[in-house]
């Protein structure tokens, strides 16, 4: 793929919030280059040279966070499961720089982070090279006019299938019962099925479960959350 060949892609979230800290300012500055996974982006890599993930988690099994807002969820994983590695996409800096701040204080050193588009990292994972994957709290886009800009579409979902490995799960947890609908409908199409038996199956967390702020706030709020485990067919 040349350069030639990008997409246009459009980006409607957000990329910036308030100021940043002195602090985290450091984070960006010192840490995020040595977290990368490799070369992601189109100045990078306008070649779309796959990533060579064996060697940047010693040839661990791979799991991947899709907008790890603040951060907790992703260094939970990490320090809970130190036999693997994590890759995250997160475009919010802000949301980066928090994540920064909490490897630094767990000490985590199984996490890459590419502070960017999942789409421009989907054009350079292996093809079957992610174990796990994790959709939680997704910007809900609320409007019917803004459905298209969900993840959960074929623009979207058929990459994550095609880099995800036969039989790896697919989590994914909102609190917005419309996004649920769609996640149903769009996910099993690009060949994931829904492990759910029962009701407990989406209405209790899984068991390695940590509650993020953006739950917290759903649950303050009045909403309940959802949570959906797929299997890659």
């Amino acid at each position: 793929m040349s350069e030639h060949s990008r997409p246009r892609r459009n980006f409607y979230g957000r990329l910036k919030g308030k100021s940043l800290k002195q602090s985290q300012k450091g984070y960006l500055q010192e840490d995020l280059s040595a977290l990368s996974p490799g070369p992601v982006t189109w100045e990078e890599n306008p070649e779309r040279r796959p990533l060579d993930l064996g060697a940047v988690f010693d040839g661990k099994p791979v799991w991947l966070e899709i907008g790890f807002g603040g951060g907790e969820h992703m260094v939970h994983q990490a320090r809970q499961n130190p036999q693997v590695g994590l890759i995250g996409a997160e475009p919010y800096i802000n949301g980066v720089a928090m994540l920064l701040g909490k490897i630094r204080r767990a000490g985590a050193d199984n996490i890459a982070v590419h502070p960017g588009d999942v789409r421009d990292l989907f054009d350079v994972l292996p093809d079957h090279s992610i174990a796990r994957a994790f959709l939680l709290y997704p910007d809900p886009w609320p409007k019917t006019r803004h459905h298209r800009r969900r993840f959960v579409t074929p623009e979207h979902l058929a990459p994550l299938a095609r880099v995800m490995k036969k039989g790896a799960l697919f989590r994914v947890a909102t609190d917005i019962e419309d996004y649920v609908r769609q996640t149903l409908e769009e996910v099993p199409r690009h060949g994931f099925e829904w492990l759910a038996e029962g009701p407990q199956d989406w209405r209790a967390p899984w068991d390695d479960w940590i509650s993020t702020r953006y739950e917290q706030k759903a649950l303050r709020e009045g909403r309940t959350p959802h949570y959906l485990t797929f299997r890659r067919t």
